[in-house]
């Protein structure tokens, strides 16, 4: 009687710790995945280099581990699209009837040439030695008109440290996206009475990949009706060396959102009742103008598309403390309300974006979607504003919190049930004219 009092104990503890690993996020494949994507053979996954290849084909091997299907009418996980990599070979500037070293002078520009004179309206922008240039970062890298930039010799280190971000070649979603170009001299004002510019520049086009994979909905009715959870696997690549370290790992930006969704996929499979159709996506080139989530936002009906679930550089804790992280837009729509009330009787608490200032709501992947009206929002728990680590070589897995970011990606699984399930669907963004 005793032995079969135990065998019955050991088949229930069997079935509990079964039932346990269903209902839980793997905290092996959150730290397996994150390890890999941030390793330094990953070379820091630069868009369209052969370190984000390496990542999008282990991504695509998980996929296929956990056994998602790819999107309906796709032949396999690889989301492929043209992009157009430019690449300055030549710039010339002449101030006053006197010649510029080549030295002196920087193009940021996709257009094939570029042959400027005083009579042709470009805007000229003067910065004396005292000038701090970072408030004019975006016309400079953006430029909204052709634009001319003298920047004092005093500044040498500035225009150095713009000539080593500008070297490398620029990739953009369309062939010559901007039809606005800048030059940037390091010379002392005024402003020249005449002046001559001709640049060239070499443009190819390349192949950039999302990694795709979906589970179809279980309930005919709602199958139509799809769920995103995404992140973006791209970062910086090889930058500057600091201590002889030149890898740009990005573990927290954006490995951790990244590894989120790869779990949130295992997890979700191992339910396996997902009412609507359910869509794990990582996403490329994030970080240099968002250009993988726009192409994706193009094959998708946005009416069909309930909500996303935006994860971006959740390996650190929150200001608000341990099992906490915040959303994008919270007053967009009751998406964060829906996720928080399917947290009740738990410790976690999802809370609005701290750092309106920082306007992230459009700085990532789910602001593409957002404004054709879908409820995208982006889940976090980084503290911008004091990040050290963002965007540098020391943004490494061992500088994150593994256990409170499982936490995170187990929250949100909780909370998005409803959302899964048909049962719950948030109210729309209103679209951007």
């Amino acid at each position: 009687m005793r032995t079969i009092l135990i065998a019955g104990c050991l088949v229930a503890s069997a079935l509990s710790a079964t039932a346990q690993t269903k209902n839980a996020v793997s905290g092996a494949t959150v730290e397996r995945v994150l390890t890999t994507l941030a390793a330094d053979d990953m070379q820091g996954r630069a868009t369209g280099q052969p370190g984000q290849l390496k990542a999008a084909e282990f991504l695509a091997s998980e996929f296929k581990r956990i056994g998602l299907q790819p999107l309906p009418g796709a032949t396999s996980f690889m989301q492929e699209f043209p992009a157009y990599q430019s690449a300055v070979t030549s710039v010339a500037v002449t101030l006053n009837g006197t010649a510029l070293p080549a030295s002196q002078a920087l193009a940021i520009t996709s257009q094939p040439q570029l042959n400027w004179t005083g009579q042709d309206g470009v805007e000229v922008l003067v910065l004396g030695p005292t000038d701090t240039i970072q408030p004019h970062y975006r016309e400079i890298f953006r430029p909204a008109k052709n634009l001319l930039v003298l920047l004092d010799p005093a500044q040498e280190a500035a225009f150095k440290s713009l000539a080593a971000q500008v070297s490398q070649p620029r990739i953009s979603g369309e062939p010559n996206a901007n039809l606005f170009s800048t030059v940037l001299v390091l010379a002392a004002g005024p402003a020249p009475a005449a002046y001559r510019v001709a640049a060239s520049t070499a443009t190819k086009t390349i192949t950039l990949r999302n990694v795709v994979g979906c589970l179809p909905g279980q309930n005919p009715a709602r199958a139509a009706e799809k769920v995103i959870f995404s992140g973006h696997y791209d970062h910086l690549g090889i930058i500057k060396p600091v201590a002889g370290d030149s890898i740009a790992n990005g573990a927290d930006d954006d490995a951790s959102g990244t590894t989120a969704v790869v779990a949130l996929a295992e997890y979700f499979k191992k339910q396996g009742n997902n009412a609507r159709a359910l869509v794990f996506v990582a996403f490329t080139a994030e970080e240099i103008g968002g250009f993988g989530a726009r192409y994706f936002s193009k094959q998708l009906d946005p009416k069909e598309l309930m909500a996303m679930f935006n994860i971006e550089m959740i390996g650190k804790l929150a200001k608000f403390g341990p099992k906490t992280a915040f959303i994008t837009g919270y007053d967009k729509s009751d998406f964060g309300k829906l996720l928080q009330a399917n947290l009740r009787g738990t410790d976690f608490k999802f809370e609005p974006d701290p750092y309106p200032e920082q306007n992230l709501f459009y700085r990532s992947d789910n602001a593409t979607l957002a404004k054709l009206g879908v409820p995208a929002h982006t889940i976090s728990t980084d503290q911008i504003p004091t990040d050290k680590l963002y965007h540098s070589v020391d943004d490494e897995v061992s500088s994150l919190n593994v256990k409170n970011m499982t936490d995170v990606i187990s929250a949100i699984a909780r909370s998005a049930t409803g959302i899964v399930a048909g049962q719950q669907t948030p109210t729309r963004v209103a679209p951007e004219k």
